[in-house]
């Protein structure tokens, strides 16, 4: 590791920390008190060097499933949302106590993937943290578990981390693991496998280092769900550090062995709105476009009606629109300008005639080039 990921770590004036529910909750003893009380360590030491902190804390649905007596049967999603309900009071606790030896005031905020996608909800999460900032809090957030349900089943927190360090314009992301960082095979499986220690690009070969999603034990998502976050966090300006969280002290542990994984962020972010549009993690529907229009919308270019060929699903003005080409890979993310209904009978056609055709005067592009952002 080269002492790059050091002095972004050192310099970092905002840090989002994501703990997965494997480093904090042991399937057979429960909380790992000792193992949170010397991350609360290194907390302190990055709050004494004058570095805000905000932390995003798996582990309620596993210390739920611990109290309820149901860590080892299987269970399905209402039994996961109870465990939720049980455990977010332990997790809150665990947090509030353990920070309190240090007098540091706790402030628990529960998210779904929606709230970071609908960006009323959004704005109004990332004024909330600032605002706990700002203060001195340390802001713990975790999924609303009770309520969420395509986070229970398919992912764990560390995409919803990236959205919290672009929410708050954070410039370190910390992602602590199970591992080292990324490996270039299975470090299980393959005795040879390697230590990628700098990722100034996340290509497609280093995308298909991460392998298969994992749904193993208390922890959830594997390296896989680590690498579409790092992508998220990387595009708004926020340097990622993927490390072994199971030393007491990951952090201090870092800093001395400078052990892990750097993902540099992108020299130029772009924008807040556009940071926003380019890490939504769903889309309401999909609009396929031919060549002429991939071409117009590689030199900044809107999306006009006459180069798209196809409109999938069901969405409004104003929702979020995957851009894919005849092949199905998608190429950007835009607003859409019409509904389903209207796009459908513009598509194919030049803009002049939108008027005529829909009886009313609309905009000319379907998807705005300030409002769409490429992948």
């Amino acid at each position: 590791m080269t002492s790059q990921a050091q002095d972004n770590l050192t310099q970092a004036k905002r840090l989002v920390i994501k703990i997965g529910s494997a480093l904090l909750v042991d399937e057979s003893s429960g909380l790992r008190r000792d193992w949170l009380r010397a991350l609360a360590t290194d907390i302190v030491r990055l709050r004494a060097r004058g570095q805000e902190v905000v932390l995003v804390s798996s582990g309620a649905v596993a210390l739920g499933a611990d109290t309820l007596g149901t860590t080892h049967t299987k269970r399905h999603l209402q039994d996961n949302q109870a465990a939720a309900a049980v455990g977010q009071v332990r997790l809150a606790h665990a947090w509030q106590e353990t920070l309190a030896e240090h007098d540091i005031t706790v402030a628990q905020i529960l998210l779904t993937i929606e709230d970071t996608e609908t960006r009323r909800r959004y704005l109004n999460a990332r004024d909330t943290v600032e605002t706990l900032l700002s203060i001195g809090a340390v802001p713990v957030i975790n999924e609303n578990d009770t309520v969420a349900t395509q986070e229970i089943r398919y992912g764990d927190n560390d995409r919803l981390a990236a959205r919290v360090a672009q929410m708050v314009s954070a410039d370190c992301l910390v992602i602590l693991s199970d591992v080292d960082g990324l490996f270039t095979q299975n470090p299980d499986d393959h005795d040879d496998a390697e230590l990628v220690t700098l990722i100034d690009d996340i290509t497609p070969d280093i995308a298909a280092m991460a392998g298969e999603p994992k749904r193993l034990g208390v922890g959830s998502g594997g390296m896989i769900t680590k690498i579409t976050a790092a992508k998220i966090a990387v595009a708004s300006g926020c340097g990622v550090l993927l490390i072994n969280g199971t030393h007491d002290q990951p952090v201090s542990h870092f800093e001395t062995t400078q052990t892990g994984t750097w993902f540099t962020a992108k020299t130029a972010p772009i924008s807040q709105h556009k940071q926003w549009l380019a890490g939504t993690l769903t889309a309401a529907g999909q609009v396929i476009i031919d060549e002429g229009a991939q071409d117009a919308l590689q030199t900044g270019k809107s999306l006009l009606p006459t180069g798209v060929l196809a409109v999938d699903g069901d969405f409004q003005r104003g929702d979020t629109l995957a851009i894919v080409n005849e092949a199905g890979t998608e190429l950007a993310r835009g607003l859409a300008a019409y509904s389903s209904e209207d796009a459908r009978k513009i598509i194919g056609h030049n803009s002049r005639d939108i008027e005529e055709i829909l009886g009313y005067r609309g905009r000319r592009e379907l998807i705005h080039r300030d409002n769409l952002v490429l992948h």
